[in-house]
């Protein structure tokens, strides 16, 4: 089974003062701005970065929800923050490192049955399967 899902960008203008608009096949992003302004200066609209961090936190999320389910615990919570590292380097920028941070409330489960299950999700996540970057993973069970 392949499942296929896209988005879609279109960009006018120079890097500087240009300006782009992002939009998803769900409707989920709807001409959503972008632009160096988003990505370097703090500016209102979103940028790749934390398209990438948004995708990876709900993707660990869910991957350790099936993690969870497998190994007979249900989560009452699990809030994944994802943080990406954009790092200029020699030839331009590059995401360097994802920060991993989970937090999570199980009924019976062992921090250290909790650690296996975030080091195994973290290792398959899809999302993480598909970055090259260095991945790092936090992971705080809540009582």
């Amino acid at each position: 089974m392949t499942i296929k899902k896209s988005a879609s960008s279109n960009w006018t203008g120079d890097i500087k003062s240009g300006k782009g608009l992002i939009n998803s096949e769900s409707g989920a992003l709807d001409q959503q701005p972008y632009g160096f302004n988003t990505r370097f200066e703090g500016k209102p609209g979103t940028n790749p970065e934390e398209l990438i961090a948004a995708a990876h936190s709900a993707c660990f999320s869910m991957a350790l929800s099936l993690a969870l389910t497998e190994a007979d615990f249900v989560a009452d919570d699990i809030k994944t923050t994802a943080t990406v590292s954009l790092d200029e380097v020699d030839d331009g920028f590059e995401v360097s490192h994802i920060a991993l941070n989970v937090e999570a409330k199980i009924e019976g489960i062992s921090q250290l049955k909790f650690d296996e299950l975030c080091l195994h999700t973290k290792q398959g996540c899809p999302i993480s399967k598909l970055i090259n970057a260095e991945i790092s993973l936090t992971a705080q069970l809540k009582q």
